[in-house]
C-alpha cells in the first residue's frame, strides 16, 4: 500500500498514486475529487488548512449533483430571500471537525463570484451563507463545499437530532473509559498506598504499578484525545488556551510515571492522571448538555415546522411537500395539527397554540382573516388556511435563525475572557516552571509532583467556560420566553442600560380605523377598504394591520406593482394608480386632515381616520422599568397632543414630539456622548436609524424587516412585558460571569500557593480543578431560574386618540 491520501486520510493504494501539488510539494491522494480539492485550496491561497487541521478530511462528493437544490420549490425550504440581490441559507455541513475546517469554508466561499457573507458555527457543524441569486446559484456552492471534501445536508430537524445524539454518544464514551479506568486506577493506587504503610512485597508493588499503567492507557490514549488534540491545534493556530495546560499535565503525569514503573523506582500518579482526565470530561460533558439544551430552542423551532400538508384541490386534500405550496393555495389543517405555513385563516374562528414563539402560555382566539404563523398548534379543527409564505420566509424560520446566529457569535465578554485566558496560561506556565526550579535545588525528589500540581490546580478551564457558558444560558432562557437574541453582545449592553427610549406607533401603542368617521368620496364605502386593505397586504407597519382588520371579510382585489415608500403605499389597479397614505402623498398636498387618504389621479377617493390605544401591557412594563431605576421617554414623530397624552397615561415624563429619523439618530447620539447607556425599542421603517445608533436596539417582532435588521433583540410576542424579563436575565448574566470569575480568582490565589509548596498531590489537585470548573457550570443555571415580576396592568387603555401620520 503507498499510503494515506494527504487531503482525506483513505488509503491510496498500491500502484502508481495521483499526485496533488501544495505549496511546490507533491503529495499522493485517493482519487480525482481529493486532487481538485488540493489544488483548489492551493489556488486560493488556503494551504494554511492543511497545517491548522486537527485530522484528515473526508473524501470529495461529486459536485454534480445539486442541481436539484436550484428547482423553486424546493428552494423554498432552503433559500430565503433578504432584499434584491441578496438571499441567505443554512446547510448542515458532514465532515467538519475542527476550527480549521470553518476556516476554509469561510474563506473558500467567500471567495466565489456573488457571496456576500460565509458563517460557519463548527460546534453545530452548520454554514450559513449569504448571496447573489443573480450571479452564482446555491447548487454552485454547494458543489464548491463538496469539492472541498464536505458534504452538504438540509437543515431538517431529523439530522439535527442524528448529529446532536452522536455528539453526546462520543462524549458520554470517553466519560464512561476515564470513569472505569479512574475507579480502577483508584483501587491499584490505595493498595499501593496501604503497602507504604503496612509493608508490601516489592514484586506485588511492581504488579500493582504495572496494572495502574495498564487501565491508565487507554484513559489517556482514547478518553483524554480531544485535549490533545485541541493543544495541538493551538500550537498550530499559535494561541493559547485552556487545553494547553491540560495537555501538558495529562502528558507530564502519565509520561512520569510510565518511566517510574518501568525503572522500577519513584512515585505513580496514574490514578490521578484518570482521575484527572474524568473530571475534566465530566465538566464538558455537564457543559454539552447545557450548551445542547440552549441550542435546542433552535432546533425545536426547525422541527415544528412539518415536512407535509394537506392541501385542498376542489374540495378534496392531497399530501404535498411544504415546500411545493404556493401563496394563494389553501391548506386543511387538523386539530391538534401543526400549522406548516404562515397564511390567513379561512372559515370559522379556532384557538392556536403559539407558546414556542411567543413565549405566552395562553391560547390565542384567531378570527377569519387573521393571520396564522407556521409552528403554532390548532387547537380547534379542522381549518382552513390560505398559504402566504412557505419555507425559509416565515416567522418560524426567522426566529430559528436567530437564535442560532446568536448562540454561534463569540460576545465581547467571551472574547475579553478567551484573551485574558491566553494570559493566565502563559503565567501558569511560568509558574510551574519557577515551582519545578526552586524544588529541584531544595529537594529534588518533590520537583515533578508539585509542579504537576499546580499545572493542573490552576489548569484555566473554570476561567475560559465563565462567559460563553452564562451566555449559552441566558440565550435559550430569553429563546424560551419569546425574546430572540440576535447579536450576543446585545445582552451585556442590555444588562447596562441606564435609559429605554421608546418609539410611540406600533410601539408603545396600536391603531386602528374608526369606521364611524369613515369618509368616502368616490365609489362603495365596501370597495375602498377592500383596495385600501390590499395595497397594505405585504406590509407590517401597524396602520397596515389596522387597514387590513377594518377589511376582515372582504374579498380583496389584485393590485400590480405595489411599492412603499415613506410617506405610504402605491400600486396599479385596472389601469389606476391608487395611492394610500397621508394626504400630501396621496393627494400631492397636504391638510389638517386627522386620516389615512386614498386617492388615484383623479383625486381622494376615501378617507380612513385612525384611532389608537395603549398597547396592553405597556404600562405595567414601563412601571416594571421604573421601579428598577430606568428612566424612559417617548421620541415621536406625531404631533405633540397625542404625545403628550401617551406620556401622561403611561406615566412617561420625558417625551419628544415631531421628531424625524434624523432627530431621534440625533438625539440617541446626545444621550451617549452624555454617557448614558441607551436602549431604543422600535418597530417601523424609520426607526432602522434610531435603533442602529442605539447601545443595544429592540425590535417588535411583528414590525418592519429593516428594524429586526437593525435590532440585537427582537420581541417575538406584543407583550413589552418582556423588556423587563429581558433585562433582568441579562443582569443575572452578567452577575453569573462576575461571580465565577470572581471564583476562579479566588480559588486560584488560595489553591496554587498550596500546591507549589507541596501541600496538595496531584490526584487532589486533579480534584479541585474539576470542582472548581463544575461550579462554573452549576452556576449558570440560576440564569433565568426566577421569572421577573410582572405587575398587571391596572390601567385602562386611553381615549381613542385621533393620528393621521406614523411615528
Amino acid at each position: 500500500m503507498a499510503g494515506a491520501c494527504f487531503h482525506c486520510g483513505e488509503p491510496v493504494g498500491d500502484g502508481t498514486p495521483l499526485l496533488a501539488t501544495v505549496g511546490g510539494q507533491a503529495h499522493a491522494v485517493c482519487c480525482i475529487g481529493c486532487r481538485a480539492a488540493v489544488e483548489w485550496i492551493d489556488g486560493l491561497g488556503l494551504a494554511d488548512y492543511y497545517r491548522l487541521r486537527e485530522g484528515a478530511g473526508t473524501r470529495a462528493a461529486p459536485a454534480d449533483d445539486f442541481a436539484e437544490w436550484d428547482r423553486p420549490r424546493l428552494a423554498r425550504r432552503h433559500v430565503r430571500e433578504l432584499d434584491a440581490g441578496r438571499c441567505e441559507a443554512t446547510v448542515l455541513v458532514e465532515g467538519m471537525h475542527c476550527s480549521a475546517c470553518a476556516w476554509l469554508i469561510e474563506r473558500a466561499l467567500s471567495r466565489c463570484e456573488g457571496v456576500h457573507e460565509a458563517t460557519v458555527s463548527p460546534l453545530v457543524q452548520r454554514v450559513r451563507v449569504a448571496f447573489d441569486p443573480r450571479r452564482t446559484r446555491l447548487s454552485v456552492l454547494l458543489a464548491a463545499l463538496a469539492r472541498l471534501g464536505y458534504r452538504p445536508h438540509p437543515l431538517e430537524g431529523d439530522r439535527v437530532d442524528a448529529l446532536r445524539t452522536s455528539e453526546r454518544r462520543a462524549a458520554m464514551k470517553r466519560l464512561i473509559v476515564a470513569g472505569f479506568g479512574a475507579m480502577q486506577a483508584m483501587m491499584y493506587a490505595v493498595a499501593l498506598y496501604a503497602g507504604a504503610f503496612d509493608g508490601i512485597a516489592p514484586a506485588v508493588a511492581a504488579f500493582l504499578r504495572w496494572m495502574g499503567m495498564l487501565v491508565a492507557t487507554p484513559v489517556v490514549l482514547y478518553a483524554a484525545r480531544p485535549f490533545f488534540a485541541g493543544a495541538l491545534r493551538e500550537w498550530r493556530a499559535r494561541r493559547l488556551s485552556m487545553d494547553t495546560p491540560v495537555a501538558l499535565a495529562i502528558g507530564a503525569i502519565y509520561t512520569g510515571s510510565v518511566v517510574a514503573t518501568v525503572l522500577g523506582e519513584g512515585e505513580v500518579y496514574f490514578d490521578s492522571v484518570s482521575m484527572f482526565v474524568f473530571l475534566l470530561l465530566l465538566g464538558r460533558y455537564v457543559e454539552l448538555r447545557a450548551r445542547q439544551r440552549a441550542g435546542e430552542v433552535a432546533d425545536a423551532l426547525v422541527r415544528l415546522q412539518p415536512a407535509t400538508a394537506q392541501r385542498l384541490v376542489d374540495g378534496t386534500c392531497e399530501t404535498v411537500g411544504v415546500h411545493e405550496l404556493e401563496p394563494g393555495e389553501v391548506v386543511r389543517v387538523g386539530a391538534g395539527a401543526t400549522i406548516p405555513v404562515d397564511g390567513v385563516l379561512h372559515g370559522a374562528r379556532c384557538r392556536v397554540d403559539e407558546s414556542l414563539l411567543t413565549g405566552e402560555s395562553a391560547a390565542c382566539l384567531r378570527e377569519a382573516g387573521d393571520e396564522v404563523v407556521a409552528g403554532s398548534v390548532a387547537l380547534d379543527g379542522p381549518i382552513e388556511v390560505e398559504v402566504r409564505r412557505v419555507g425559509p420566509a416565515t416567522v418560524l424560520s426567522t426566529l430559528a435563525r436567530m437564535v442560532e446566529r446568536a448562540a454561534a457569535a463569540r460576545p465581547r465578554v467571551a472574547r475579553l475572557a478567551d484573551a485574558a485566558a491566553a494570559r493566565f496560561v502563559l503565567r501558569v506556565l511560568a509558574a510551574t516552571g519557577v515551582v519545578a526550579l526552586a524544588w529541584m535545588i531544595f529537594d529534588p525528589s518533590r520537583a515533578f509532583a508539585s509542579a504537576v500540581a499546580v499545572l493542573v490546580i490552576s489548569c484555566p478551564c473554570a476561567f475560559a467556560l465563565a462567559a460563553p457558558a452564562a451566555l449559552t444560558r441566558a440565550v435559550g432562557v430569553l429563546a424560551r420566553r419569546g425574546v430572540m437574541v440576535v447579536d450576543a453582545d446585545a445582552l451585556e449592553a442590555l444588562a447596562r442600560v441606564e435609559r429605554f427610549v421608546f418609539d410611540k406607533t406600533g410601539t408603545l401603542t396600536e391603531p386602528a380605523i374608526d369606521l364611524a368617521r369613515m369618509r368616502i368620496a368616490r365609489g362603495s364605502r365596501a370597495s375602498a377598504l377592500a383596495a385600501a386593505a390590499a395595497l397594505e397586504q405585504g406590509s407590517t407597519h401597524p396602520f397596515a394591520r389596522a387597514l387590513r382588520d377594518a377589511a376582515r371579510g372582504l374579498a380583496l382585489p389584485a393590485i400590480t406593482a405595489v411599492r412603499e415608500t415613506g410617506g405610504g403605499v402605491a400600486g396599479h389597479l385596472g389601469g389606476r394608480t391608487l395611492r394610500l397614505g397621508r394626504a400630501e402623498f396621496a393627494l400631492a398636498a397636504g391638510d389638517d386632515g386627522d386620516a389615512l387618504v386614498l386617492a388615484d389621479d383623479d383625486g381622494e377617493i376615501a378617507r380612513f381616520p385612525v384611532v389608537e390605544r395603549v398597547r396592553d401591557g405597556a404600562r405595567a412594563a414601563i412601571d416594571a422599568l421604573h421601579a428598577a431605576g430606568i428612566a424612559c421617554e417617548i421620541v415621536s414623530g406625531d404631533h405633540a397632543h397625542r404625545v403628550r397624552r401617551v406620556a401622561t397615561t403611561l406615566g412617561i415624563a420625558g417625551w419628544r414630539a415631531g421628531a424625524t429619523p434624523a432627530d431621534k439618530l440625533a438625539h440617541i447620539a446626545a444621550l451617549r456622548d452624555r454617557g448614558v447607556a441607551v436602549a431604543a425599542v422600535g418597530d417601523g421603517v424609520n426607526d432602522g436609524p434610531v435603533l442602529g445608533g442605539a447601545d443595544v436596539a429592540i425590535a417588535l417582532g411583528d414590525g418592519a424587516a429593516i428594524a429586526q435588521a437593525a435590532s440585537g433583540i427582537v420581541l417575538s410576542g406584543p407583550d413589552l412585558g418582556h423588556l423587563v424579563e429581558a433585562r433582568e436575565v441579562a443582569r443575572c448574566m452578567l452577575a453569573v460571569v462576575r461571580r465565577n470569575l470572581r471564583w476562579t480568582l479566588v480559588y486560584n490565589l488560595l489553591a496554587i500557593p498550596l500546591a507549589a509548596l507541596g501541600f496538595v498531590p496531584p490526584w487532589l489537585a486533579a480534584i479541585g480543578m474539576s470542582a472548581s470548573s463544575l461550579i462554573v457550570v452549576v452556576n449558570t443555571f440560576a440564569i433565568g431560574h426566577h421569572r421577573a415580576a410582572r405587575r398587571p396592568s391596572a390601567v385602562a387603555p386611553a381615549p381613542p386618540l385621533p393620528r393621521t401620520q406614523p411615528a
